[in-house]
């Protein structure tokens, strides 16, 4: 149900920073270290740098929007989420298509639509769905077949594994501009070029060489990927008992399909 429609855009958001991160050599494999002076560097020497720093960190935020192309609506991403499976975040599907908050801990997980989600996305019993929940939350496990694929999508570590494992695809000639500034802190920003979109990457200058932000412009898609709060842990924070209604009791009170 909910799983199913936001962990495709989540796979899609992804997708997008893999397509930035990876490119064309082997990963390094080395502890990420501070390079304050990472503009001398190559273009790839940098990537390759930024990758490690990724890879990496046990935990960040991650904000994504805008439009990935293809017919696909304006979607607004917030995650913060950790290597421990540990999420918390929303998702905006956009065109008045609905959110769901989402929180993870563990092997629970509790997702909150709203009203435009249900009618939106389930327009075949959704409205019952809604009246059950008055505004709480659905809790399942991570398990859950139906909710699988949204918790999948609130692992840090399985998004690393997607940077790592796309880690030598060819992707295009890489290009490094000088060194800027982003929100006041120095950047090299990194350009790629292909199938008629540039992905511009735009990598910190000083202590570890974290990729801060990724733009992708072109051929239908405007859309941004900021990531910050590298090693800060997810708030701890569960919806409260009162405020949650078990998947398996909501399914078994209406006939829409999960």
């Amino acid at each position: 149900m909910t799983g199913r429609h936001n962990g495709t855009r989540r796979a899609a958001w992804a997708a997008v920073v893999v397509l930035v991160l990876t490119g064309g050599s082997v990963l390094g494999g080395g502890a990420a270290r501070a390079d304050d002076g990472i503009d001398k560097l190559s273009a790839q020497q940098i990537a390759d740098r930024s990758r490690d720093a990724l890879l990496s960190v046990r935990s960040l935020r991650l904000t994504a929007r805008g439009d990935l192309g293809g017919g696909s609506p304006p979607t607004t991403l917030r995650l913060t989420l950790d290597r421990d499976g540990n999420c918390d975040g929303s998702v905006d599907l956009g065109h008045g298509q609905g959110s769901v908050r989402i929180v993870k801990r563990g092997d629970a997980v509790w997702v909150r639509p709203d009203a435009d989600f249900w009618k939106s996305q389930v327009p075949n019993g959704g409205s019952a769905f809604a009246a059950i929940l008055q505004g709480r939350y659905m809790k399942g496990s991570a398990s859950d077949p139906r909710l699988r694929g949204l918790a999948a999508g609130c692992d840090l570590d399985t998004f690393q594994k997607l940077v790592s494992d796309n880690a030598n695809n060819d992707r295009g000639t890489l290009n490094k501009a000088g060194k800027t500034t982003l929100d006041g802190a120095p950047v090299v920003p990194l350009t790629r070029m292909r199938d008629g979109r540039t992905t511009t990457t735009y990598v910190a200058a000083t202590g570890k060489p974290y990729p801060l932000r990724i733009t992708l412009r072109g051929d239908g898609a405007n859309a941004v990927v900021n990531l910050s709060a590298f090693g800060k842990p997810v708030p701890t924070t569960t919806p409260p008992p009162d405020q949650t209604y078990d998947i398996s009791a909501l399914l078994g009170r209406t006939s829409a399909p999960a």
